[in-house]
């Protein structure tokens, strides 16, 4: 079993028990040090202590786990970050009133405001030309997801 494998099979119901999602581990070995990077979320954002918290738990789990062999490593622990696509109906859940760009895998494009989300889709606010409209998008139908960063929002919130 591959060393990622491995970490996800022993830190993921740790991480579990504590609400806290591994979303992906990223390792990379320069010369003969690894820098293992984990990838974390929760139902809500995650703040500092959180992330803290659960690089306490990953790191005394890798510290003790014999496949980690006798090679120095570097545990770097992170959340998701506004940057990474979203894919789950949960990531869609934290985006409620962000703004998304979607590009569906028919490769037409759209931006919306996410009204509200359920397992299989995702509902947007919708506005072109001044007019808005709700429009339900399958999850099924995204090829790619992400929040647009906006700095300047136009209304009060």
């Amino acid at each position: 079993m591959a060393i990622k494998d491995q970490i996800i099979e022993l830190v993921t119901p740790a991480l579990q028990e504590q609400s806290f999602y591994l979303e992906d581990i990223h390792i990379v070995t320069p010369g003969n040090h690894r820098i293992v990077t984990c990838i974390v979320d929760g139902d809500l954002a995650l703040n500092l202590d959180q992330v803290t918290s659960a690089s306490r738990i990953i790191s005394e789990m890798l510290d003790a786990a014999a496949f980690m062999g006798e090679s120095p490593f570097t545990l770097e622990v992170t959340s998701r970050g506004v940057d990474r696509p979203l894919t789950l109906p949960r990531h869609f859940a934290k985006s409620i009133d962000r703004l998304l760009k979607i590009t569906k895998v028919d490769g037409s494009e759209l931006k919306g405001r996410v009204l509200s989300n359920s397992e299989d889709s995702v509902t947007l606010l919708v506005t072109t030309k001044k007019v808005e409209s709700e429009e339900i998008v399958a999850l099924s139908e995204i090829k790619r997801a992400v929040v647009e960063v906006e700095f300047n929002r136009k209304d009060d919130k």
